[in-house]
């Protein structure tokens, strides 16, 4: 039997849970029920991916009933503690109090190689896009960018690499070696745009690194459906599998690509997409008292934009179910940045004024 399956036993779940989490709730009696809902629900023989939530009925000293949503992410050979101790890290540095916040770290288990956290509830940017609420959408991504601040402005002393393979574009999962294969075999009419492309991306972080010994936190999978608004001035930002040491800009650049890609597509209006980008870059560095938007940050902005651009094209080419139409449109944009790129002169970065 799959190790991972007494996650979907509610019995199993309550017990779990009493013995975990209800010690941390000096105001809850009991734990009576738990409603389980997977959202991701992955499991073979030995092997597993799950994401799941645990819909959990806790009893009140007084005698009244609370329901708090428990999520579990858990892989059988991904590493998932380094989730659990991001956000340790995070909630460690205020980014359990107020209106910028993140989900609450509860415990990882070895057992199902899985951290548990209480989940945040509120609906994501990406739903709000698809709505056109554009009041909602505006303050939401003015309110992201803060939250982006306070995460790049944390001291790194004490940080370690939460993930040190998804610091580097060279080795970002699945690794450039292995998306140029994959093109090359299923698409050899994109062979040449990818080899350039990665090369030009790697060359320039590469020179930008060697030019500083300054590294940020950053989240490094910045995009709509990551942002939660949990009420009319909270949000929190969830999925911290990427949270690593790297360049700040490259949360920028890729949540500027995705909020232009997925409003351009939901709302079809190219003037708003780029205004709401617009927005986000204005709030950020409007309270980035010591970073300002120079030539080099906007070059570096622009490197992880046309690569997250590539990440995305490259999702619809290599998925199981490939959807070459969706990615034409992407890489003929890449192809038009490429063509003003210069491949054999990195981009020069002076020191960097933080």
């Amino acid at each position: 039997m799959n190790k991972i399956l007494p996650l979907f036993d509610e019995k199993y779940v309550i017990g779990l849970l009493k013995e975990k989490v209800l010690p941390m709730y000096p105001d809850f009696l009991d734990i009576k029920r738990v409603k389980i809902q997977p959202y991701k629900k992955l499991i073979w023989e030995n092997t597993y991916h799950v994401v799941v939530e645990f819909k959990t009925t806790f009893l009140t000293k007084d005698g009244k009933r609370k329901k708090l949503p428990i999520i579990c992410s858990a892989h059988s050979s991904e590493p998932r503690k380094n989730v659990f101790e991001s956000l340790e890290f995070l909630w460690g540095h205020d980014f359990g109090r107020g209106y910028l916040t993140i989900p609450h770290p509860l415990f990882y288990s070895d057992d199902f190689r899985g951290t548990f956290y209480r989940g945040v509830e509120g609906k994501n940017l990406y739903q709000y896009i698809k709505e056109k609420k554009f009041n909602e959408i505006e303050t939401i991504v003015s309110k992201t960018a803060l939250w982006f601040v306070k995460l790049h402005n944390l001291p790194t002393g004490k940080a370690r690499n939460f993930n040190e393979e998804n610091s580097r574009i060279a080795t970002v999962y699945p690794g450039v070696r292995h998306i140029l294969w994959r093109v090359k075999e299923n698409f050899p009419q994109y062979e040449d745009v990818f080899t350039k492309a990665y090369r030009i991306f790697d060359n320039r972080e590469k020179s930008f690194f060697k030019s500083t010994d300054r590294r940020w936190l950053i989240h490094g999978d910045a995009h709509p459906e990551n942002i939660i608004k949990m009420g009319s001035k909270k949000i929190a930002v969830i999925d911290f599998t990427d949270l690593c040491l790297g360049d700040f800009a490259r949360d920028i650049g890729a949540f500027t690509q995705q909020l232009e890609y997925m409003s351009s597509r939901k709302i079809e209006d190219q003037t708003y997409a780029a205004r709401i980008k617009d927005i986000f870059l204005d709030r950020y560095f409007k309270n980035s008292p010591r970073r300002k938007l120079n030539e080099d940050i906007r070059k570096r902005i622009e490197l992880y934009y046309y690569w997250t651009s590539m990440r995305t094209a490259t999702f619809f080419l290599i998925k199981d179910k490939a959807e070459p139409e969706r990615a034409e449109a992407i890489v003929d944009k890449i192809k038009t940045w490429l063509a003003s790129a210069k491949e054999n002169v990195p981009a020069r970065y002076p020191k960097t004024e933080e």
